[in-house]
């Protein structure tokens, strides 16, 4: 029982199956700088505050600073029989310099000590998933400025509606991932309120200097309430809930990439670098890393579910039930991270086939509401437009052609409003090219949407 910091109070050595059972080291050892740099944060004040002497705070900063330098030049392993990350550097901290080693845990607990570690590590996943999906919206951005004219079919209910451009698709994907890149911002900023001084729960008697500690280590402002301070963890179910929205952006995507990828559409043809192969049927290319986001997207939803669940029934302040936060909101960390870091490549090198995606919208009868309004324009009533031009759609099927073939005497039969000017109305470029209202296809809105989402991504680097 040595070698627990708790051993004083027991008489028995823990049986070997809840040591392991207990451990946390092999998932919260990646949060091994934050916990060093906390510590020396709080070895710092602790000195300043004349809590410890200052020389045993001089050696226990320089002594933490040794043993992240060897973490991380590999000459320092993590023991995996140690408790978890915190009481690895501390043993190997005391080992290093002696008893002063042994002043570093005066004033916290592991309960503040580990709600410090998750917002500092979270802190950085969350600036580097911001950093991918911002280059995920500039790789639309330049897919968008290469494609203002290529007109493709737009659907709902995934039948072809109307015709807009590749331009306008990418940048409604765009728009999504600007509002992903908010609800992290906004997570950001209520992680990004520093714990350490709650104590396990009822903070300390020592004079410590909270505002001090908080300074060191570039947090905005301290928790309001200890009891609160280490029982949080509101922060992480939001990235979750952040990640998953994230995710069903991707996944989504995916979708309509193995649409487009296949024969049935061929709008695209993924670079061979980004497809997979058939063990038996030669001719196949795979989409499989857009199928792995979608199948990917349900296992970040898990751990979602897992943080709400494991939450919504302990009391305050800190359970042993909380230790299960970090291997879901790492998990979920992780897989966006790899997803994104896929996907952009798989987009910036897929090739567009324009013909094809024109040929498409030119079945359908995508312009019968350009039609209808071509009528309304005359001074026909919307209702009565829409009658009469549903009623050409059926002659068209009946007879084999579309709107842009079918003659004129058969426009004329069903209302003498129509002109030959009608085939310029109903063609697809002019389809196209008349939705100027802000947010429309044309290419000059659309451009409107690529300087403003730039804009929206200049504004986070400020």
């Amino acid at each position: 029982m040595a070698g627990k910091m708790w051993a004083g109070r027991f008489t028995k050595e823990t049986d070997e199956r809840v040591n392991d059972f207990n451990s946390s080291i092999k998932f919260d050892a990646r949060m091994y700088r934050q916990d060093i740099e906390g510590s020396i944060a709080h070895a710092a004040m602790l000195g300043e505050c004349g809590i410890i002497a200052a020389d045993d705070s001089k050696k226990i900063i320089e002594g933490l600073q040794g043993i992240l330098a060897d973490i991380e030049s590999g000459a320092l392993q993590f023991d995996p029989t140690a408790e978890d990350i915190h009481m690895f550097n501390e043993a190997e901290l005391t080992k290093r310099i002696g008893d002063a080693g042994k002043r570093l845990h005066t004033a916290r607990s592991r309960n503040d000590q580990v709600a410090l570690d998750i917002r500092m590590n979270l802190k950085v996943e969350i600036r580097e998933i911001q950093a991918l999906t911002k280059e995920l919206v500039e790789t639309l951005c330049k897919i968008a400025e290469n494609n203002l004219t290529t007109v493709m079919p737009g659907y709902t209910h995934l039948q072809r509606a109307q015709p807009i451009t590749l331009a306008h698709h990418m940048m409604a994907y765009a728009q999504m991932l600007l509002r992903d890149l908010g609800r992290l911002e906004d997570t950001y900023k209520r992680t990004n309120i520093m714990p350490l001084g709650s104590g396990a729960l009822a903070a300390t008697t020592y004079p410590i200097n909270r505002q001090r500690v908080c300074d060191l280590l570039g947090f905005d402002e301290i928790t309001q309430n200890s009891l609160d301070g280490v029982s949080d963890r509101d922060f992480c179910i939001e990235l979750a809930s952040a990640i998953s929205i994230l995710m069903m952006h991707l996944s989504r995507f995916s979708e309509e990439i193995i649409l487009w990828c296949s024969w049935e559409f061929k709008f695209i043809e993924l670079d061979d670098a980004y497809a997979t192969g058939s063990s038996i049927m030669p001719q196949k290319k795979n989409p499989d890393v857009t199928e792995l986001i979608r199948g990917k997207t349900g296992r970040v939803y898990g751990d979602l579910n897992t943080l709400l669940v494991m939450m919504k029934g302990i009391s305050l302040a800190y359970d042993k039930d909380m230790q299960e936060d970090k291997e879901a909101i790492f998990d979920a960390i992780d897989t966006v991270k790899l997803c994104l870091t896929t996907f952009i490549p798989m987009l910036d090198t897929m090739k567009v086939l324009p013909e094809n995606m024109r040929n498409a919208a030119a079945k359908g009868f995508i312009n019968a509401t350009d039609c209808a309004d071509y009528l309304v324009k005359k001074g026909l009533p919307f209702r009565d437009a829409y009658k009469i031009t549903g009623t050409l759609v059926h002659t068209c099927i009946e007879k084999g052609l579309t709107l842009e073939t079918l003659p004129l005497e058969d426009y004329k039969a069903l209302c003498e409003t129509f002109d030959t000017d009608v085939y310029d109305a109903i063609s697809l470029d002019t389809c196209v090219m008349q939705r100027k209202a802000a947010g429309g296809p044309a290419p000059e809105s659309v451009k409107s949407q690529i300087e403003y989402t730039r804009n929206a991504l200049n504004a986070y680097d400020k």
